[in-house]
């Protein structure tokens, strides 16, 4: 049997990547021996600290309950109070992979050692990991000031007080208290998870949407000109460069093109391509940056300093930026979803493809692929409607004494319903794109990325071209997307 990789967990180096792969399943995580000296050490300080001082969640109440001190005799039930109290997140429950998610960046978080937590906790979240084990976790219960109710539902789950789902047997109950309850919740690791999964998917949809653009341009006889390297040398905003390049690529065209005879320029699905999915992939990137930040910060509230001997109060559970660079990724990918509508809509006009209207067949008024534009657009209605952004929302809670949100929390969740949304619509670009070139007869090149993925979806999509259902058709192809990425 052999045996899975290892993601070393340190709170410091863990990339989007590896929580994807420990989500999946596919990677079993391993805590740094340096990193649980530094949880160890900081259980330590925090505990002391505590005794001494007025320290929030500890000795303390939390919310507008701050200012009420935790008595002594009561401490050792006020952690699992808390846990119970906050458990209180509704809706659906959410799905392994996101759970699993949650609880690898959160795991990593931990080592970075600034919660003051017990190191068994670190190692219990590892073990459920390893094992296929995860709490029971409902959609919602946040609104982008740390994940507390979803967090809660897995202290309990720890504590031996939730269920837990999945095949594997979870890992012993830890004993929690004032030092660990708050230390374990204040954090957005389920928005985070949820935030590295959708970009994960996206960045596959969006590599797959140029070859399936580039394919469609080919059933058009498209012009290269729209990515050669002097127009792109002359306005060289990162993403576009990058995407006119790999375009250039997937064609086998020249970096200095010349136009195809008989047109001047092709409308902009085909001849503004970098212009719109550049900007998608430089959003992909920012959004990157700042996942890589969070999933590897000591973002807990209080921060617990074990060198200084301090506990540190703060805003850092705040996630304006997380919430922003998630909007913003939508409404670049928004983007990227109307220029694949406007392709498949040009694949339809005789006037481009020297075919019938709608990619027909020869019978008289036949409809062909005609009802994938109405399709594509209900789905890029729906993408549109996720793209609204969730930052514009808006919260005061506790009494007044938190009176601002980032709503990051349904940003995230927003990402990850654009992801099957951006699916459907490519998917239907896809399914008339492969009949134009087939029905033109247009040999692709088998040794080019586009002549590689047109193979591909020619042995899985049919060839009939009578007027049919079309469902299983961008089932199929959609389906397709995320193997063009594995060639």
């Amino acid at each position: 049997m052999v045996s899975q990789p290892v993601v070393v967990l340190d709170g410091h180096g863990l990339p989007v990547a590896d929580v994807v792969r420990l989500a999946h399943a596919s990677a079993r995580p391993v805590p740094g021996t340096d990193a649980m000296k530094r949880v160890e050490e900081s259980w330590n300080a925090a505990r002391e600290i505590a005794a001494w001082g007025r320290v929030y969640g500890r000795s303390t109440g939390v919310g507008a309950n701050r200012s009420e001190d935790v008595p002594t005799e009561a401490a050792a039930d006020h952690g699992l109070r808390l846990l119970r109290s906050h458990a209180g997140a509704i809706g659906d429950e959410l799905p392994e992979r996101e759970v699993r998610a949650m609880l690898a960046v959160r795991a990593n978080q931990l080592l970075a050692g600034g919660a003051g937590l017990r190191p068994t906790v670190v190692t219990a979240l590892c073990e459920a990991l390893e094992a296929g084990a995860y709490p029971s976790v409902n959609e919602h219960g946040s609104v982008g000031t740390g994940d507390i109710a979803p967090l809660s539902q897995m202290g309990l789950a720890l504590a031996g007080e939730h269920p837990w789902r999945g095949k594997g047997t979870p890992p012993k109950p830890q004993p929690l208290d004032n030092n660990d309850a708050l230390a374990l919740i204040s954090s957005n690791a389920l928005t985070l998870g949820q935030a590295a999964l959708a970009l994960h998917e996206l960045r596959d949809l969006l590599a797959a949407t140029d070859l399936v653009a580039a394919m469609s341009l080919l059933a058009v006889d498209g012009s290269y000109e729209a990515y050669a390297l002097p127009v792109h040398e002359s306005r060289p905003h990162k993403g576009s460069f990058e995407v006119a390049a790999r375009m250039r690529g997937i064609l086998g065209a020249d970096d200095h093109p010349t136009p195809p005879l008989g047109r001047i320029q092709d409308p902009y699905g085909f001849r503004c391509v970098p212009q719109i999915h550049g900007p998608a992939q430089d959003a992909a990137n920012a959004l990157e940056d700042i996942l890589t930040v969070e999933i590897n910060a000591a973002a807990e509230n209080p921060l617990i300093s074990y060198t200084e001997m301090a506990a540190y109060h703060h805003g850092g559970f705040y996630m304006a930026q997380l919430a922003l660079a998630l909007d913003h990724f939508r409404l670049a990918i928004s983007q990227v979803a109307r220029l694949s509508t406007s392709r498949l809509s040009t694949l339809n006009e005789p006037n481009f493809t020297r075919l019938r209207p709608f990619l027909a067949d020869g019978e008289p008024a036949s409809s062909g692929v005609m009802i994938l534009e109405y399709a594509a657009g209900g789905a890029l209605a729906d993408l549109c409607a996720f793209s609204a952004p969730a930052s514009l929302g808006h919260a005061v809670l506790s009494r007044g004494v938190e009176e601002q949100a980032s709503f990051a929390s349904l940003a995230a969740r927003q990402t990850l319903r654009v992801c099957a949304a951006l699916r459907q619509v490519v998917g239907c670009e896809l399914v008339a794109a492969v009949r134009a070139l087939r029905l033109r007869d247009l040999p692709l090149d088998p040794e080019l990325p586009v002549g590689r993925a047109f193979e591909l979806a020619a042995q899985e999509l049919p060839t009939e071209v009578a007027d049919r259902s079309l469902t299983g058709d961008v089932e199929r192809a959609a389906a397709l997307l995320g193997r063009f990425v594995e060639q």
